[in-house]
C-alpha cells in the first residue's frame, strides 16, 4: 500500500498562494451575492494569477438560475508543453495558450453546460469554471524558458497552473460557504488535477457530500520516467507533499494524484471516464515518447495502480468503446451507455452519493483512428 498521511496538511499549508515571479494584479472580483442569476460572469483573476505568455487571467462563474447550495467545479482542458517545440507559439504548440472570450462555457451550451436538458443532473448547481492557459494541467509552479530551433532562441512559459486555480479556489471558499454539495470534473488536461484540487475542496467544506469525475485523461501511464518529462519543467514538486516530493521525480506519475486523494478522503467518491481508443490520448502519449501500446491496457493498469490497498471502494471507472477525446461538452452523454448502464445515470448516482460499480466495454481495444484507416486503405488495395 503506498501511504500518504499527512497529504492534504500539507496542501492546505502552502495556503492556495501563487508564487510565480511575474504573476499580475487585476480588478476587484465581484462577490457571490453580485453575480445575476443564470448568466455566466467573468471574473478577474487578481493578484497572482497569469497565463502562459503573461496575458491577463481570469475564470467563469454562473449563479444558478435558483437559489441552491450545490456547486459544480470544472477544470478546463487545453493540452500541455514541456519542450520548446510544443511551447512556442510560432511553431506547433500543443496547448490553449490564453483565456478569452471563446472560453466562455455560455459559448458551448451542450453537454453538461446544457442547462435546458430535463436530464442534466447538474443544472440547478452553482458552477464554477476554471479556465487553462498555462500549459501545465494545472499544477505547474515555474517560469521556464525552453530553447528552440538549432541557433537556440529562447520561449519563456509561465506555468502557473497552481497559481490560477489557488486564485478560483480562494475566491470560491471566501464566496460559497457551506455547501451541501460538490462535484468536481475536469476535462482533458483538467481532469488530470482534479483529484488533487478535490482535497483542498474536501478540506474546506467537510460536511458536503463531494464527488470527483475526471474525463478523459486516465491513459498517461509512466514509462521509463515518462511523467518526468513533463512534471520537471513545471516544477510540480515544489506544490506536492513531503510524501510526493521527496520520492525520486521518475517514480511520480498522475495516478498518485488519486490515490493519495482516495485514501486521505474515503467518504468522497473519486471516478474516471475514458474511450477505450481516445486519438488525443494516443497523440500525447506519444510526445510524451510512448508509442506502440494499446490505450485500453494503460487505462486498465493505471485503474488497478489507483485501487491497490485503498482503505475504501471510493475510485470507479466507465470506459466507452471509442476514439472520442472528452464527453462532458457532447450530447452523446445523455444517450451512451455500455452493458445497460447509461453514463448519464452512472453520473447522477456519482453525484446523489450511491453506490457505482466499474463499467468496462468488452473487447474494445482500439488502435489511434489514423492507424485504423491506414490499415483499411490497405486492406482495400490488396
Amino acid at each position: 500500500m503506498r501511504k500518504f498521511l499527512g497529504f492534504v496538511v500539507c496542501v492546505v499549508a502552502v495556503g492556495l498562494m501563487a508564487v510565480a515571479v511575474g504573476a499580475q494584479e487585476a480588478p476587484t472580483a465581484p462577490t457571490f451575492d453580485e453575480l445575476p442569476a443564470g448568466e455566466w460572469v467573468s471574473v478577474p483573476g487578481g493578484e497572482g494569477t497569469i497565463c502562459s505568455t503573461s496575458t491577463p487571467y481570469n475564470y467563469y462563474v454562473r449563479r444558478a438560475s435558483e437559489p441552491t447550495d450545490k456547486v459544480f467545479v470544472h477544470f478546463q482542458g487545453g493540452g500541455a508543453c514541456w519542450f520548446g517545440e510544443i511551447c512556442d507559439l510560432s511553431s506547433s504548440p500543443s496547448f490553449d495558450p490564453l483565456v478569452d472570450d471563446s472560453d466562455n462555457p455560455a459559448e458551448y451550451p451542450v453537454g453538461l453546460y446544457d442547462f435546458n436538458n430535463p436530464d442534466n443532473p447538474f443544472s440547478d448547481y452553482n458552477h464554477v469554471f476554471v479556465p487553462y492557459c498555462t500549459g501545465d494541467v494545472h499544477i505547474g509552479n515555474n517560469v521556464t524558458t525552453y530553447p528552440v530551433g538549432e541557433t537556440p532562441r529562447n520561449v519563456k512559459i509561465y506555468h502557473n497552473g497552481y497559481g490560477n486555480v489557488s486564485a478560483v479556489l480562494d475566491w470560491m471558499f471566501a464566496n460559497i460557504e457551506n455547501p451541501s454539495e460538490v462535484f468536481v470534473t475536469g476535462c482533458s488536461a483538467g481532469a488530470i488535477p482534479s483529484p488533487f484540487y478535490t482535497m483542498s475542496i474536501a478540506e474546506q467544506y467537510p460536511d458536503a457530500r463531494i464527488a470527483q469525475w475526471g474525463d478523459s485523461a486516465g491513459g498517461y501511464r509512466n514509462i521509463d520516467g515518462s511523467s518526468a518529462r513533463t512534471l520537471t519543467p513545471w516544477n510540480t514538486v515544489s506544490i506536492l507533499p513531503e510524501e510526493l516530493a521527496s520520492m525520486p521525480i521518475e517514480e511520480i506519475d498522475f495516478e498518485l494524484l488519486y490515490s493519495a486523494a482516495a485514501e486521505a478522503y474515503p467518504n468522497v467518491q473519486f471516478s474516471q471516464f475514458n474511450h477505450s481508443g481516445d486519438d488525443t490520448q494516443y497523440g500525447f502519449l506519444g510526445l510524451t515518447g510512448i508509442q506502440d501500446q494499446l490505450l485500453l491496457d494503460l487505462l486498465l493498469a493505471n485503474y488497478d495502480d489507483i485501487k491497490a490497498g485503498l482503505p475504501a471502494d471510493n475510485f470507479h471507472t466507465y470506459t466507452l468503446e471509442g476514439n472520442d477525446h472528452c464527453i462532458t461538452f457532447s450530447p452523446a452523454i445523455y444517450e451512451v451507455e455500455v452493458d445497460g448502464v447509461k453514463l448519464i445515470d452512472w453520473l447522477r448516482a456519482l453525484a446523489n452519493g450511491e453506490a457505482v460499480e466499474d463499467v468496462t466495454c468488452t473487447d474494445c481495444a482500439l488502435l489511434p483512428s489514423s492507424v485504423q484507416e491506414e490499415m483499411a486503405q490497405e486492406e482495400s488495395e490488396e
